[in-house]
């Protein structure tokens, strides 16, 4: 009995001894790392050592696919030379245009890079950088068009245009009704086989194209004086990493890549 009560105390103090022992020594959640804090964009685009940027692929040319399938054009280049100067890999995501914002706003990119124009209600939502581009809208339709001489001409008339750019709300602003495309080329398509009226886009664009297709029948009407800022687009809260890309833009200004790459593509410098 006198054993059983002794081992009985013995196991009660040894308990009590490694109680205490524990009470006093840092436990594993004590001596854990405490998590890091959340990177910004910046930082993590600088971690993964690549960029990811959505484009269309489908619009001449500023984003489209050459003769041996290979991603070119302005924007193209000129993204890709801003990511070589972050030090960080270009990673292209390609979709319609009327895709790319959700894409973006779902993180699927880091930066859209397709002629994105500026304007308020972008603003509104989305963080963007300096221009590296001043677009100019110009209006076309069918050579046989002689109807439509100005942009005060084409109410009630039928609109080739991507729903949600700044050429279909210029369309809508003089009375034209849209017809949705979901690219530059189906909507030439669309006024090459009168199934359109007009079509409102980039000027370079539409020279472009009829550099390369010269026997398209269409034509260029007029021409919007008034130019339009395009630039890189981003998710609000992306300030550090547009601040870096600003930066970057500044210095190909400085020392004229953004100048080079521009009158290669167009012989002129689209810039300013």
């Amino acid at each position: 009995m006198k054993k059983v009560i002794f081992s009985t105390l013995l196991s009660c103090l040894l308990l009590g001894l490694v109680g205490c022992s524990s009470s006093g020594a840092p436990s594993q959640s004590d001596n854990a790392t405490p998590p890091a804090a959340s990177q910004n964009l910046l930082e993590k685009v600088k971690a993964e050592k690549k960029l990811v940027i959505g484009t269309e692929g489908t619009y001449s040319p500023f984003t489209y696919h050459d003769q041996s399938g290979k991603l070119t054009g302005y924007d193209v280049e000129v993204v890709t030379e801003v990511a070589k100067r972050l030090g960080v890999e270009p990673v292209f995501q390609e979709t319609q245009w009327d895709a790319m914002f959700a894409g973006l706003d779902s993180k699927r990119f880091d930066v859209i890079a397709n002629q994105v124009g500026i304007r308020p209600d972008r603003q509104e939502k989305y963080d963007f950088s300096k221009p590296y581009t001043i677009s100019r809208a110009v209006l076309v339709t069918h050579k046989d068009n002689t109807a439509v001489k100005g942009f005060a001409d084409i109410k009630g008339l039928k609109a080739g245009q991507s729903m949600t750019s700044n050429y279909a709300d210029l369309a809508r602003s003089h009375g034209a009704e849209i017809v949705a495309v979901d690219n530059f080329n189906q909507a030439i398509d669309l006024i090459a086989q009168k199934r359109v009226d007009v079509v409102i886009n980039d000027n370079l664009s539409v020279l472009d194209f009829l550099k390369q297709k010269p026997d398209t029948p269409i034509q260029i009407v007029t021409k919007n004086e008034e130019g339009q800022p395009t630039a890189f687009m981003f998710r609000k809260g992306s300030t550090e990493l547009v601040d870096a890309i600003n930066k970057v833009l500044d210095d190909m200004h400085q020392d004229g890549t953004l100048k080079s790459i521009s009158e290669k593509w167009f012989g002129e410098d689209i810039t300013k």
